[in-house]
């Protein structure tokens, strides 16, 4: 070992106790809204139902959380201004099973070490509070004060002897802003706690002791209540609970996303990642969902002991939270518009009991969703992944304005390919028959064809017989009269430029993007019979032959168990040229060129080694995008009608698979506001 005389090194020596508690200061108080944070969690684990927080200079000049907890003694004043005391954990084992806000027993020895400090208590049996006052970690003695009940903490001239940390700190307007934030964040999950905040004198926030609803409402607005859906789940130790926002209404920052472990607020990269990914298919771009969650799990199976500013946890079966979680939140997000407008829900809607993993613990029981086309035409290993069961108005509620369909000893076995897809299978009853099954039928067959007359569609799908001109044109007949008793997307009136189309239900008048919506149900079927089995392949009478490179022919012969898997047969003719031969059945009317150049493209970038659910799905709305109807495609109204029937029957119909929204509502009451009705 060198001598200690060697030139440039130093002896190791031990810190003294102010520099130790100023090196703690600089993890737990990064800056005033931290310093803030500790103290409302301390004020909440004493039992504090009224918190008034007063601030001056951003809350560098003054931090001053006065509460009506449990107060402290009088001799223990000055052992809570020390490192690592606190009244919260005791031993080992109330460490590992931590049910309380604060525990590590340092924020106030750090807060001291960096400011003039000042705390004021009195229990509810004292005859008067006592005041004591730190400054550099020396304590001075308690002497008497007035004060109510409860505890009074004041956090004057914050890191005035640590000039280097104070010149890091942004505007007085901004550090205020993350103080507000540090209290909503602490509000919202106690809402049975009265919130007052002030700075420099004039009045902030005013939370009084409500709901859970009527916070969420106070803190996130009333639109977010209106544009989120209630979110509820248990499973084994686990509960979750709070409301997601609705994607439509995602934002460009993630600046309205608060998520709670045991009422403490987390930043979790576990839990962001099954958020997320509950999101999948239906964020556009890069914008970023709204959520208030809250997790409920047995304080034995998380560990909060990870960062000083305990806003990271490491959970102990942390898949199964993951999951846990994903599920949750994509049934919560998978309702259908009918369940939104306030119509029936669908079986799918109905809790349904499986493990969210194989492992033991929290997935027991957890109720999951299932496949829309499964749960509403069948179990999994069905061949008919047809329409299935339609809501009541959709079966008898009302009469859509269609010709009658013919007699059943009329009908001939479909020779098409849309027409093959919705065949009975493995004993299901053909529905056919029904107005607006029928109606889809012939809207599915057609909807990538550009010529033809409806007609002729008709002819192509035999035992469907298009709408005669007096059907389409009555307005008596083909827009029948709206009711309580009408479905929740309502009566088709008419298209908009061949791109939307306008509906008028019992609220007022609904505008759809017909490819966006249709894109969503050929999504949703895509995943439902990919589930189930390997999907039917329809043959094509005429083989569509184009022209390809070397490198779609090379992918082509690679892959061709993945195609056949995914339901083509594409094959090569030559060094440069390419057949397709068949197509998924659901897919029957797209154009297959398209679909084969879009699919092989996708091989070539990513392969097939390992075919993951994500990368699954995306082949999937890759083919659904190229297979749904296209805009200026000219519709006939029970074509409408029968896309609107399917709208609200399918999950997450409100959004595309890019995460467009596929409708829109507009009120009778916003209709007479255009137009000054009233006035």
């Amino acid at each position: 070992m060198a001598p200690a005389s060697t030139p440039g090194r130093r002896q190791i020596q031990r810190l003294p106790d102010l520099l130790i508690s100023q090196i703690a200061a600089g993890e737990v108080v990064e800056r005033p809204s931290s310093a803030l944070k500790e103290l409302l969690e301390n004020a909440l684990d004493a039992g504090a139902t009224t918190l008034t927080v007063q601030l001056e200079g951003g809350g560098v000049d003054l931090i001053r959380v006065i509460d009506n907890g449990c107060g402290i003694a009088r001799d223990e004043l000055a052992l809570a201004l020390t490192r690592h005391a606190t009244s919260k954990i005791a031993s080992l084992d109330d460490l590992e099973r931590v049910g309380t806000l604060g525990f590590r027993g340092e924020a106030l020895a750090s807060i001291a070490a960096v400011s003039d400090l000042a705390i004021s208590s009195r229990q509810r049996d004292a005859a008067h509070a006592w005041r004591l006052r730190a400054r550099d970690e020396t304590a001075s003695e308690p002497e008497p004060a007035a004060l109510a009940a409860g505890t009074m903490i004041e956090v004057r001239e914050l890191y005035r002897n640590t000039p280097a940390r104070r010149k890091f700190l942004k505007a007085e307007a901004t550090e205020y802003a993350h103080c507000a934030e540090a209290v909503r964040r602490i509000a919202l999950a106690h809402p049975q706690v009265a919130f007052t905040l002030s700075h420099n004198g004039r009045s902030g926030l005013h939370l009084p002791a409500s709901d859970a609803a009527g916070r969420a409402a106070a803190l996130l607005g009333e639109d977010f209540l209106g544009e989120s859906r209630a979110l509820e789940a248990a499973a084994g130790g686990l509960r979750l609970s709070g409301r997601v926002g609705l994607p439509a209404q995602a934002r460009t920052r993630a600046d309205a996303q608060y998520c709670y472990v045991n009422g403490r607020f987390v930043r979790d990269k576990l839990l962001a990642h099954a958020l997320r990914e509950a999101y999948r298919d239906q964020l556009h771009g890069s914008r970023q969902p709204a959520y208030c969650v809250f997790i409920d799990i047995d304080p034995a199976a998380v560990d909060v002991n990870v960062h000083p500013a305990k806003t990271e946890v490491r959970f102990r079966d942390a898949r199964s939270v993951h999951q846990f979680a994903f599920h949750a939140v994509q049934r919560a997000l998978a309702a259908t518009p009918a369940h939104l407008l306030g119509g029936e829900t669908t079986s799918a809607d109905a809790s349904e009991t499986a493990g969210t993993t194989g492992s033991e613990g929290f997935g027991a029981g957890f109720s999951r969703p299932q496949a829309a086309a499964v749960t509403r035409g069948g179990h999994a290993g069905s061949s008919d992944y047809g329409l299935g069961k339609l809501p009541s108005y959709a079966s008898g509620g009302y009469t859509p304005a269609l010709r009658p369909h013919p007699a059943a000893g009329n009908e001939a076995a479909p020779d098409s390919g849309t027409a093959n897809f919705f065949r009975a299978g493995d004993g299901h009853t053909p529905r056919a028959k029904e107005p607006a099954t029928a109606a889809y039928l012939a809207f599915a067959a057609s909807a990538r064809s550009a010529a033809g007359t409806e007609e002729g569609d008709a002819q192509a799908t035999p035992g469907v017989t298009a709408a005669s001109p007096a059907d389409v044109s009555s307005p008596r007949a083909a827009v029948p009269s709206v009711g309580d008793a009408a479905p929740p997307l309502g009566f088709a009136i008419g298209q908009v430029h061949g791109i939307y189309l306008l509906a008028q239900n019992a609220n007022g008048l609904v505008l759809v993007d017909m490819h966006a919506a249709h894109e969503r149900i050929l999504y949703e079927r895509l995943k439902a019979a990919f589930d189930g089995r390997p999907p039917a392949t329809q043959a094509l009478l005429i083989a569509a032959v184009f022209a390809a490179d070397a490198f779609d022919v090379a992918a082509a012969e690679e892959h061709a168990d993945a195609l056949a898997a995914l339901g083509f047969d594409i094959a090569p003719l030559g060094p440069t040229q390419l057949a397709v031969r068949g197509v998924p059945a659901l897919l029957a009317g797209a154009d297959p060129t398209a679909l084969a150049r879009a699919l092989l493209g996708e091989l070539r970038e990513h392969g097939v080694s390992q075919l993951s659910a994500a990368r699954r799905n995306e082949l999937l709305a890759t083919m659904a995008c190229h297979g749904a109807v296209r805009a200026h495609r000219q519709l006939a109204l029970p074509e409408m009608n029968a896309l609107l029937r399917q709208m609200e029957a399918t999950e997450r119909g409100g959004e595309c698979n890019h995460g467009r929204p596929t409708w829109t509502q507009l009120s009778l009451a916003e209709l007479d506001k255009l137009f000054l009705r009233g006035r």
